[in-house]
């Protein structure tokens, strides 16, 4: 059981037996009536977010989620295999776990997964990834057309949109949470 006053992102409580992850929150004191604290709550299996109100010092109960850092060994179907940094056991992950950044995973690339009560819930990808261009068009000065952006493929097989100076075969830093590009890395 958590207080409102241990609220923190990314805790994961359960309410109406559904596990919900505290995705933000903000303690209201209004100058009159009680406190509250206002969240915006993400559903952990569906993916949907909904917003709650909870009186300030209620309890909630939380739910236990083991966070393991994984290593991404290869894919086998549509199942993603991992393997556990501290005790090497291996485990198949549906897609839908991984979610949409599992396009810029690498094989031997790190993976967070949580798990409750020994099932995978939802993994995450470090926040930026660094990536080769396998293919982009030149860019043409002047073209400015596209907001001044190009579709590039990158070796994962994800397309993302790069500015058009980027050329094939240079390292991006990429934001693995919209899959934007955030930089060029120096080699």
């Amino acid at each position: 059981m958590a207080n409102t006053s241990d609220f923190k992102n990314g805790l994961v409580l359960k309410i109406d037996n559904k596990l919900q992850q505290i995705v933000e929150f903000q303690h209201v004191k209004p100058g009159k009536g009680p406190a509250f604290v206002r969240t915006k709550l993400k559903d952990v299996v569906s993916g949907k977010t909904v917003e709650k109100t909870f009186n300030a010092g209620v309890k909630v109960e939380t739910a236990t989620v083991d966070r393991r850092d994984m290593t991404f060994l290869y894919k086998d179907g549509e199942e993603y295999v991992l393997m556990d940094d501290k005790d090497y056991d291996q485990i198949n992950v549906a897609p839908e776990i991984m979610g949409e950044s599992a396009r810029f995973l690498l094989e031997n690339g790190p993976v967070q997964v949580s798990f409750h009560e020994g099932e995978a819930l939802f993994a995450e990808l470090p926040v930026a990834v660094e990536l080769v261009v396998q293919h982009t068009d030149p860019g043409l000065q002047g073209d400015r057309s596209s907001g001044g952006t190009k579709p590039a493929t990158l070796e994962t097989g994800a397309e993302v949109q790069v500015p058009l100076f980027i050329e094939t075969g240079e390292v991006l830093k990429i934001d693995t949470r919209d899959g934007s590009y955030l930089s060029r890395v120096n080699s």
